[in-house]
């Protein structure tokens, strides 16, 4: 029997043990030491640059209002069509209302910065060390303050009066004064094991809905959560379960800041989402200095997209002036896919794909313009 080497058995183990880690990093992007930082985290507070009129603008936008989509049955299938005869004032006044419900449907979670919390000392009285043995809390249940308001303090059995750690705070909070579907424990839904399974079944919106109502966008534990989310929908491109959502924005912010484009861009350009492409593009290079596209008519372009708004409803078929448009997109498309892409084979191939099927409408187009009359 052959005999491993007690430092090849060590390093048997230390491989075994890597890529044990790796896998469930994959799943879970738990925090591992005390101030230690992973690629997913963001290098300093996204807040302000996601909070910016032009990146809001731009996120909107590739989030694309579809209608049918935003006010879909999530949960249970309904099969019932209710019917309504309306004139065409009423059928305007109705389409309005829908918009402006969608848009609210479509408001984004915010993309802010991780806390960091320092609870405040407040006193130290040493006669009541040894008084307990366990630390006793206080809390203000007064009503009609503000959770992130409420006074709630500890004392430690060495006599320290301080304000309570944010995990106390959340969990009395919720006590007292619980919100509907949020629990005191962490689902058992969040763990590894069954997050891995609700991510293969495609439930992202699910699992991302309910991050948004455990837990507040600062916390360290929804960072984690949603980039375990965003990184499992870019790995697998399913980035149409998520289009029509409002975590559509958020999930485009974390991919441009860590520079994971390739794979959306490719999607938007199969999918002929062009200008959705355009405005990539404008927040990628928002969002990192010193990114250019050497292009002369992007900063035309960018200064399109930032000006005008996407039309809500597309025709199927396309105009010449709209193919002309298209052709202006991808040239600055393929200016960037050639400076700041990695997958070039398969951008350049899709590019290609478009460009032959874009010939082929425009002498469709052209030919059906000339049937009508036209020049």
């Amino acid at each position: 029997m052959l005999k491993i080497p007690s430092g090849a058995r060590l390093l048997s183990e230390i491989v075994k043990n890597v890529t044990t880690y790796q896998s469930a990093a994959r799943w879970y992007c738990v925090a591992g030491t005390e101030g230690s930082k992973s690629f997913l985290s963001y290098d300093k507070d996204p807040g302000p640059m996601f909070m910016r009129d032009d990146v809001q603008k731009l996120l909107k936008s590739m989030t694309r209002m579809e209608l049918d989509r935003v006010f879909r049955k999530r949960s249970v299938k309904d099969n019932t069509v209710e019917y309504k005869f309306m004139t065409d004032d009423q059928v305007r006044r109705e389409v309005g209302q829908s918009i402006g419900k969608a848009n609210r449907m479509l408001q984004m979670p915010p993309v802010v910065d991780v806390m960091h919390e320092n609870p405040k000392v407040l006193s130290k009285d040493g006669a009541l060390k040894g008084f307990s043995e366990t630390k006793m809390i206080f809390t203000d249940i007064s009503f009609g303050l503000k959770n992130s308001k409420r006074t709630i303090v500890e004392r430690l059995p060495d006599g320290t009066l301080q304000e309570a750690a944010y995990e106390t705070r959340k969990r009395l909070n919720q006590i007292y004064f619980p919100l509907k579907g949020r629990y005191v424990r962490t689902p058992k839904m969040f763990e590894a094991g069954n997050l891995r399974k609700i991510m293969e079944a495609k439930d992202y919106e699910f699992v991302l809905d309910r991050a948004c109502v455990q837990f507040e966008p600062y916390e360290k534990e929804y960072h984690n959560l949603t980039a375990t989310v965003y990184l499992h929908v870019n790995e697998n491109k399913e980035f149409d379960l998520l289009r029509s959502t409002r975590h559509f924005g958020p999930m485009v912010f974390f991919l441009a800041w860590h520079r994971l484009v390739d794979d959306l861009l490719l999607d938007m350009i199969k999918r002929d989402y062009l200008r959705n492409g355009v405005e990539l593009m404008t927040l990628f290079a928002s969002l990192h200095e010193g990114v250019e596209v050497k292009a002369e008519t992007f900063n035309q372009l960018k200064q399109f997209v930032l000006s005008s708004e996407a039309p809500l409803f597309t025709p199927e078929d396309k105009s010449p002036e709209d193919l002309q448009q298209d052709e202006k997109y991808l040239g600055v498309i393929e200016q960037f896919v050639t400076e700041h892409c990695g997958k070039k084979v398969q951008l350049n191939l899709a590019i290609a794909a478009y460009r032959e099927m874009a010939h082929e409408r425009q002498q469709l187009a052209e030919g059906i313009r000339k049937m009508h009359g036209g020049r």
